[in-house]
């Protein structure tokens, strides 16, 4: 493809992205995927093609068989899991990240992705009001970033043990603690990091379903009556089942106390910081060690926008870089490498996208949104809290609400029966789309709010379907 052919395929792609997210926003396309398992991979070719094929050809794909098999994430009538905005100015910066296709393997492969990585971190630091302290580095996932959090925890406690045997030479087992509400990736770090699912504490939580800091404190000294090494302590901000908000300071004594590494898990909730009046909730969040935001979720840059904070950059740089004598530059001592401030030796320039969003919408028009969005989740709890039979079953700190229908005499298994017929036929529907999640062993649906296009009327009429669902799940 040349450069002419690819401008001109390039803005009939453009106009069909803009078609898309006209017909998306305007609520023209179901919001669950129409399709059974297998039927797309049925419909493609099984080998791959001998002869190249036309643009038009592909573009016709995309309409018959892509489109058809996808869930509508940007949608405004998409209330499942939590919000994955890709705002359409960091659309046009991933493009443009792509066509410059930099690879950052140092400085010098390319200064400006490194540099301008820096910078916009930097931004996010001074709009969540963090320390200056802290310093950024964009990662894939949250995941990824806790994994390098607890690989951290793990070297700190040791003194650096993998330059030495490994935890083969570590005489104590490292312990981690989170609840049992934080995120699944903090377990499957804890085993990739090598704790083992042994020791990973599980610390009780309350009746907001916070973590408790007196029974992190508990475990903490069980463990070292059993001769065990406490290493690390994961908090969340905005929980997974129910948004909840672990007490970040409280658990920073305890962890500052026994020399624990405290990684905050603000994921979701760390995105409401850019608002001032909700940064009581991370209250002590300059005591951490690490911190994990995704603006990937609800503040509306494209996946993958990660972006793992650290207080001190330099263990972090122990801990993660390798020196291999074809990456060594005269630049080195003067400039950050991202390459060992992470697991992945190279890199793309995924700052660009978040560059895009914030110059393009300025922090205020960020706040809006958010702001918008907290308004919606109140307006919502406030109607759940008002009608006969539903019932509210957490706080809402954020803007996830988490909701059961309770007719009069049902209980148990067939509760949960008809909680997951009512939203079974909504998302059967196409009409929207929400979240089954189990809460204390029981079936409830989470209503997550914070689509870029979600507005109120979008609201109210999810309110009114839920509402019709429910009384004919209950015929």
């Amino acid at each position: 493809m040349t450069p002419d052919e690819f401008r001109r395929a390039g803005h009939e792609l453009i106009d069909w992205i803009a078609d898309y997210r006209a017909s998306v926003t305007a609520g023209e396309r179901p919001v669950l995927a129409q399709v059974r398992p297998g039927e797309l991979r049925a419909a493609l070719p099984a080998a791959p093609p001998q002869d190249a094929e036309s643009m038009d050809a592909i573009r016709r794909d995309l309409d018959a068989l892509i489109l058809p098999a996808c869930t509508h994430w940007q949608s405004p009538n998409f209330f499942g899991y939590f919000p994955s905005n890709s705002a359409l100015p960091a659309v046009l910066g991933d493009l443009v990240s792509t066509g410059l296709a930099q690879l950052g393997l140092n400085w010098q492969s390319s200064p400006a992705l490194t540099e301008l990585e820096e910078v916009t971190t930097d931004w996010l630091r001074q709009m969540l009001g963090l320390p200056e302290a802290f310093r950024g580095v964009i990662q894939g996932t949250a995941s990824d970033a806790t994994l390098v959090a607890l690989i951290c925890a793990r070297e700190r406690a040791t003194g650096y043990a993998a330059a030495r045997g490994g935890l083969a030479s570590v005489s104590r087992p490292l312990v981690v603690y989170a609840s049992a509400h934080s995120h699944s990736s903090v377990e499957k770090a804890a085993l990739l990091a090598g704790f083992g699912r042994d020791h990973l504490r599980l610390v009780p939580v309350d009746e907001t379903f916070a973590m408790r800091a007196d029974a992190l404190a508990e475990l903490v000294a069980q463990d070292l009556a059993r001769g065990a090494l406490p290493c690390a302590v994961v908090a969340t901000v905005g929980t997974t089942g129910t948004t909840a908000i672990d007490p970040v300071g409280d658990l920073g004594e305890v962890a500052a106390r026994h020399g624990l590494w405290l990684h905050v898990d603000g994921a979701m909730g760390g995105s409401a910081m850019i608002l001032p009046e909700c940064r009581a909730l991370w209250q002590g969040i300059e005591g951490a060690d690490s911190i994990v935001v995704n603006p990937h979720k609800w503040l509306g840059a494209s996946m993958d926008c990660s972006v793992y904070f650290v207080r001190d950059p330099q263990h972090l740089v122990r801990v993660m870089s390798t020196k291999p004598s074809y990456l060594r530059t005269g630049a080195d001592d003067a400039t950050i490498n991202y390459r060992d401030w992470g697991v992945p030796l190279g890199r793309r320039m995924r700052a660009l996208k978040l560059w895009f969003l914030i110059r393009e919408q300025g922090l205020t028009g960020l706040q809006r949104r958010l702001r918008r969005d907290l308004i919606h989740a109140r307006w919502f709890a406030s109607r759940i809290d008002a009608t006969e039979h539903w019932r509210r079953l957490a706080p809402v700190p954020l803007q996830t609400v988490c909701v059961r229908h309770e007719p009069p005499g049902l209980a148990g298994e067939a509760l949960d029966a008809h909680t997951l017929a009512w939203v079974g036929h909504i998302n059967a529907s196409g009409r929207a789309y929400l979240t089954p999640s189990q809460l204390d062993g029981r079936w409830m649906v989470r209503v997550s709010f914070g689509v870029e296009s979600t507005e109120r009327t979008h609201v109210e009429a999810l309110w009114r379907l839920m509402q019709q669902a429910a009384q004919g799940a209950g015929a």
